[in-house]
């Protein structure tokens, strides 16, 4: 029996779930072909992203940051979620009303609403959308911008709508709420080390939790069960049996 078999089986003998968190990392968007921007390979004009992606960063060069963000727009509008994002906005719409649903990323990438996903909870932000530092108004970016950086219609500077280091993450809260409510949480492709997005498992109180990743994570030894597999192999098997149990003991 193999790693996602021993999870299905499992599955089959938990107590039906009244509602599955999900949380969702680099990993996934990976598999569309969307880069991690961290490391060698992720450098841009000499550039890490740790150097461009704070306040400071802006204040300093608003033309700059926004360059290195119409990089990443245009690279991320040339590539399609893949069957992992396509599983998740399955599930959703399969299990609605029969059970409780929240969909939490760490991603920016905005693909899980591309894929159909309603409502996901973005913890660092969306990277098409935009916002203005003077009045915090949010606009809605997904096109090329026509001159850098973009200015609100007030006249002041647009920033992207991006939780950049050293920011608090406005959304945490509400992720939280979610995590100690769930009965089955699903984490896939994440790397455990992103915190606070990290500490969310911690807070799921006897449930069933699974890690999807093709690696160990520093979190792993803290899931029920841990599959070393790529999200797009293992996603939908999973969600599938979630969505059987749900439907067949309503």
């Amino acid at each position: 029996m193999n790693q996602i078999e021993r999870v299905l089986e499992a599955i089959e003998t938990i107590a039906v779930p009244n509602r599955v968190v999900v949380l969702t990392g680099a990993g996934i968007s990976a598999e569309s072909g969307v880069p991690t921007f961290r490391g060698a390979g992720g450098l841009w004009k000499n550039y890490r992203p740790e150097e461009l992606a704070t306040p400071e960063a802006f204040a300093r060069d608003p033309r700059l940051v926004w360059e290195w963000y119409e990089w990443r727009r245009e690279l991320i509008r040339g590539v399609s979620p893949n069957d992992a994002h396509c599983a998740l906005a399955w599930f959703e719409r399969e299990i609605e009303g029969r059970c409780g649903f929240s969909l939490v990323t760490q991603n920016v990438d905005g693909l899980h609403r591309r894929s159909g996903s309603r409502e996901p909870i973005e913890l660092h932000g969306n990277i098409f959308r935009a916002r203005c530092v003077r009045e915090g108004t949010g606009i809605e970016l997904p096109g090329p911008l026509a001159e850098l950086p973009p200015r609100c219609g007030c006249g002041s500077l647009l920033r992207p709508d991006i939780v950049w280091f050293g920011e608090p993450v406005p959304l945490i809260g509400d992720a939280m709420s979610e995590a100690s409510r769930a009965d089955v949480m699903l984490v896939i492709g994440t790397s455990g080390a992103v915190y606070p997005a990290a500490g969310l498992v911690s807070l799921v109180r006897g449930g069933l939790t699974i890690e999807i990743n093709p690696d160990a994570t520093p979190l792993t030894d803290a899931f029920s069960a841990s599959l070393r597999s790529s999200a797009t192999a293992a996603t939908r098997p999973i969600l599938e049996a979630l969505a059987g149990r749900i439907g067949a003991c309503r």
